[in-house]
């Protein structure tokens, strides 16, 4: 104890400090949190035995729950649904504006700006501005397809059984464009112009420059650019919560929300903590895809 006072003293201990004091507020806030939910979905548990540990311990019990659930396969096939779309859209939207702005052209970086608004703004007060917009009655987006032509009728996005997941995907796109479009333009900008030059010297037109040389240097940035879109996409709570709630009849219930259904409507804490336990799974996963990414990024 003395030789670690004396250490920081001397300011040769001051890094251990710098990197104990993270861990251990990383540990109580995220590890034992964690170890706590992965237990609790072994055991029965509900709004009477929560607050008590003399909780009985099922094994695998929950898990056969919830995968035998007429409802499981639905809502899983509702996640996998908004998750890719949703991945799609952000990907391809982002991708093309930074490949816009790095076009040089005035207002370019204020204009760009912009586009951040959106992705700082909180989920409920995004899914609070589309569920304006996505009004069946008076909505911007009827309005507007209607203008040109596309639908002939009012559609009512939300309560609609055809496309309440739609509404949430399309949210969801637009809160997550300008986060891909900021790490995709850092990509970009890292690919050296001498490759441009050569290759239009040699005759490459533009499509031909995309494809050899833009994609093939972009490889790592896209992998991490895909897996930060699925941990966040997983995550996503706030739109549903504003916009549907889940409905109707589950058409737009997705794992992260039924969840906290199953928690804090069903007071069932089991059965979600079971369910928080396979999304953390697939989180994790894609959070190792993610740090493979960025290390070959490094490395490269």
């Amino acid at each position: 104890m003395n030789r670690l006072l004396s250490s920081l003293r001397d300011g040769k201990g001051f890094d251990i400090v710098l990197v104990t004091v993270p861990l251990l507020f990383l540990i109580a806030l995220s590890g034992l949190p964690l170890i706590y939910n992965v237990v609790m979905s072994f055991q029965e548990v509900d709004m009477f035995s929560l607050g008590t540990f003399a909780r009985p311990w099922v094994g695998f019990k929950n898990y056969i729950a919830v995968f035998s659930a007429p409802e499981t396969w639905p809502i899983m096939r509702n996640t996998a649904v908004f998750v890719v779309c949703s991945i799609a859209g952000q990907f391809l939207l982002g991708f093309g504006l930074a490949l816009f702005f790095t076009q040089k052209f005035p207002g370019a970086s204020y204009i760009r700006g912009l586009f951040l608004a959106s992705w700082v703004m909180p989920g409920l007060v995004v899914g609070a501005i589309w569920n304006w917009i996505l009004a069946g009655d008076f909505g911007v987006l009827n309005y507007v397809l209607k203008s040109i032509g596309i639908i002939s009728e009012n559609i009512f996005w939300r309560s609609d059984t055809n496309w309440s997941l739609w509404a949430v995907i399309i949210a969801n796109i637009w809160l997550g464009t300008a986060f891909n479009m900021i790490l995709l333009a850092v990509g970009l900008a890292g690919i050296p112009r001498d490759l441009y030059e050569a290759a239009e010297l040699d005759g490459a037109n533009g499509w031909q420059r995309f494809w050899t040389i833009t994609l093939p240097m972009m490889r790592a940035t896209i992998g991490a650019v895909i897996s930060l879109g699925l941990i966040f996409t997983l995550q996503q709570f706030d739109l549903f919560a504003a916009i549907t709630s889940g409905g109707p009849a589950n058409s737009s219930n997705v794992a992260q929300y039924w969840a906290w259904e199953q928690s804090f409507r069903q007071y069932d804490f089991a059965k979600g903590s079971t369910i928080s336990v396979v999304m953390i799974a697939v989180v994790m996963i894609a959070s190792v895809i993610y740090v493979r990414s960025t290390r070959h990024e490094v490395r490269g």
